[in-house]
């Protein structure tokens, strides 16, 4: 377990926020292993799954730009966390009394439009919050993947007891903690809205921007199969339910190491070298995942999720930080968080298909993801080193 750093424990704002990422990502620790494994007990089919996890992200796409850019219009971003996270608390009470593909299928679709903001806005609230402070933004994320570890740990260990049907309940729960911490978040002064200032351009029109985004998208997409099928994959090839927790936490262990160490990386490692190392980390991970390595081989390779994973958010964090325009930074965030949507709406519909038919071989496309993630942060550093024109 990682120290806390007193300036995150005596500073309101930050210990609040580092509750809430963790109520988020303890959620999540629940969300992602189990939510494949309750469909396939409701009865739908690795097909199906792969299309229930597409249209989640597909609904992003439209939800996400709309809910961050209201939000900076209205000017307040711990409300408007707020009040998505307990309407995405109602959707899922409405989901776990679902049954059957359409009404499955209904039901995710209201929680995903509910709940697409919410991320992106608290990590717009974060890096302006933070930044203000003077305070880093690693050692307060961390604390979402150490409840991301308890979670994942934990439901292990409940999968072996636990009817499958009824794992969508350990994600309402995490949900109405997550509504908890967000009604005690510290509320930010309100900041004019950018597209109300004169001669504010547009993030949307820059270069760097967006190949940075192409970047971070394609190496985050490349999770894919690993988000969807891994539990399934595992359970299939007999591992039991405390053994893929640690698989899982693992993971995340490695990722909390790189966050904690974040504020004593060199200055010379900026945003670009951080995706890049990502992307690397990611063409390594996948096609080494692919050949069915033993657990003593896809233990290590799970941590390489500190670079998959761990390193491009990093990359991709810091380089909003720096360019992110001023009261525009939750339509930027948001707009990041919607390209990232539509790569895993995609890659999540490939890899149904993919593992439906070739099982863990799916993780090869994952890597040729990847490894696109690399060639556009290659661009990107291109782009930022030109001199203006």
């Amino acid at each position: 377990m990682p120290r806390a750093n007193p300036a995150i424990v005596n500073d309101p704002f930050a210990w609040r926020l580092a509750l809430v990422y963790a109520a988020f990502f303890g959620t999540t620790g629940w969300y992602l292993p189990f939510f494949p494994v309750w469909l396939s007990a409701r009865g739908l089919d690795p097909a199906a799954i792969g299309v229930v996890l597409a249209v989640f992200q597909l609904v992003r796409i439209v939800a996400t730009p709309a809910g961050t850019r209201l939000a900076d219009r209205h000017g307040s971003l711990s409300r408007s966390i707020a009040g998505a996270e307990v309407a995405t608390v109602g959707a899922m009470a409405l989901l776990a009394f679902s049954s059957g593909f359409p009404a499955i299928l209904a039901a995710v679709i209201l929680m995903s439009f509910v709940s697409a903001p919410i991320m992106p806005l608290i990590d717009a609230y974060a890096l302006k919050g933070l930044s203000q402070r003077a305070l880093p933004y690693g050692p307060v994320r961390l604390w979402g993947s150490v409840a991301f570890i308890v979670a994942t740990l934990s439901g292990g260990v409940l999968l072996g007891f636990v009817r499958r049907t009824d794992l969508i309940w350990l994600i309402f729960v995490g949900g109405c903690l997550v509504a908890a911490a967000t009604l005690a978040l510290v509320p930010l002064a309100r900041v004019e809205p950018v597209t109300a200032r004169t001669g504010a351009r547009s993030h949307l029109r820059s270069p760097a921007f967006l190949a940075i985004v192409a970047a971070g998208c394609l190496i985050q997409a490349s999770h894919a199969v690993y988000y969807g099928f891994s539990t399934l994959d595992w359970s299939a090839k007999g591992y039991d339910g405390v053994t893929i927790g640690i698989l899982w936490a693992l993971g995340v262990a490695a990722e909390i190491v790189l966050f904690a160490l974040a504020p004593r990386l060199p200055a010379s490692i900026g945003p670009v070298t951080l995706i890049l190392i990502g992307a690397a980390g990611g063409v390594v991970r996948w096609i080494a995942t692919a050949f069915d390595p033993p657990l003593a081989l896809l233990a290590p390779l799970q941590m390489l999720h500190a670079l998959s994973f761990g390193a491009t958010h990093l990359g991709t964090m810091m380089f909003l930080s720096r360019n992110a325009p001023e009261g525009g930074r939750a339509a930027a965030q948001g707009d990041v968080s919607t390209a990232n949507g539509v790569m895993m709406a995609a890659a999540s519909a490939l890899s149904g298909l993919l593992y439906g038919t070739g099982g863990s071989y799916a993780y090869l496309a994952m890597a040729v993801l990847a490894a696109g993630g690399a060639g556009f942060a290659l661009i990107a550093a291109r782009l930022m080193s030109a001199p203006e024109r």
